[in-house]
């Protein structure tokens, strides 16, 4: 069973959602994070469907700068840092 203080932790911590599909789509593709922006799960909901849980998870839209910081980490995990030093 979930004590309410850890539920509280839970509840406390901050959600990220970067949303992947166009505007017009009928569905929202998008990321959703715990606490850790990189460490997401990629889901799908109609789009009325995609309003309710951000608005029950209270969620942080990633912006452009977040977006692109999380990208180039994922690029250098998977290919190494290209940078020359």
């Amino acid at each position: 069973m979930i004590s309410s203080l850890n539920k509280n932790k839970f509840n406390a911590l901050a959600r990220y959602v970067r949303v992947r599909s166009a505007p017009e789509d009928k569905f929202v593709e998008f990321d959703f994070a715990i606490e850790h922006p990189d460490l997401f799960v990629e889901l799908v909901l109609p789009r009325q469907a995609f309003e309710i849980f951000c608005k029950h998870n209270n969620v942080i839209y990633m912006d452009a700068d977040m977006a692109k910081k999380i990208d180039d980490d994922n690029q250098k995990w998977r290919f190494g840092d290209t940078k020359k030093i």
